[in-house]
């Protein structure tokens, strides 16, 4: 049973990604997306955090030392939040995330699933984001160090777990990959996973944001997922923003649409407090 699982689990995070050896599809239509889209150049979002964070230490795979970016609550508690970058990489705006949360009171770990490296232009990020998924198990145990990190370095009761792009799709490969170990899981236009079967092991809540416009992550595929989940019983709430493309959330990229992007970030403050106070 277990030997199932843990193959049923591989198989579902290459999907998520993209194939071991070549590219998939899901990954040339996020470049695709990006085609006129670089990280740092749109109008930016630059309000003042309360919180403050540094780079640590959270994981070791081999003889590699896996470091993260951990913003602190002014007042520390016991909720946690696991941050996972978009197709960029761990850049100044995922960052700037992580303290937004922590501003609201979580404990916030931006993790690095490519290991050092930020994408500066759309062929350096597909050139990541293929390698990503060339790694599975490697990822896999990089989201398994994180967790645990957050629960024996800090002591928290409860984690949550939030992605954009291609850390949706890893958000939702983490609460599948951890079930137990996730409380509430936010996939910000990540890709889905529409069958039963594979979304059967999934535990916690779901918040899902997406734009109407956003052709790699079709209305149509967040339907599925939706109906899914309904069938199953899941706790899901799904929000499709109609004037919204992808990527619509990044205050520093090209398709920054303010007023889709604040309602999501509502919502999302409002889910974590539900589901990790």
């Amino acid at each position: 049973m277990q030997a199932t699982r843990w193959i049923r689990l591989t198989a579902l995070t290459l999907v998520v990604a993209c194939g071991p050896a070549t590219e998939d599809d899901f990954v040339a239509r996020m470049a695709r997306e990006h085609r006129d889209d670089s990280p740092e150049t749109g109008a930016a979002d630059r309000e003042a955090t309360a919180s403050e964070g540094a780079d640590v230490t959270y994981a070791r795979l081999g003889d590699d030392e896996i470091a993260g970016y951990l913003a602190r609550p002014a007042v520390a508690g016991r909720s946690a939040v696991l941050v996972i970058h978009e197709w960029w990489g761990l850049n100044d705006n995922i960052r700037a995330m992580a303290r937004r949360l922590a501003d609201d009171g979580h404990l916030a770990l931006a993790i690095d699933l490519y290991e050092g490296e930020v994408a500066a232009d759309r062929d350096t990020a597909r050139t990541l984001a293929t390698r990503a998924g060339g790694q599975t198990e490697r990822v896999q145990e990089n989201l398994r160090q994180a967790l645990r990190y957050l629960r024996e370095e800090h002591a928290v009761e409860k984690i949550g777990v939030i992605g954009w792009c291609f850390g949706g799709g890893w958000s939702l490969a983490t609460a599948l990959l951890e079930p137990e170990g996730v409380d509430a899981t936010v996939i910000y236009y990540g890709r889905l996973v529409t069958d039963e079967e594979e979304l059967a092991p999934l535990a916690s809540p779901v918040l899902g944001i997406f734009g109407a416009l956003d052709r790699g992550i079709p209305v149509e595929t967040v339907r599925e997922f939706e109906a899914a989940l309904d069938t199953l019983g899941k706790e899901a709430s799904i929000h499709v923003y109609e004037d919204a493309d992808h990527a619509f959330a990044n205050p520093t990229g090209t398709r920054y649409q303010a007023p889709a992007a604040e309602d999501a970030w509502a919502k999302t403050l409002s889910f974590f407090a539900k589901h990790l106070s």
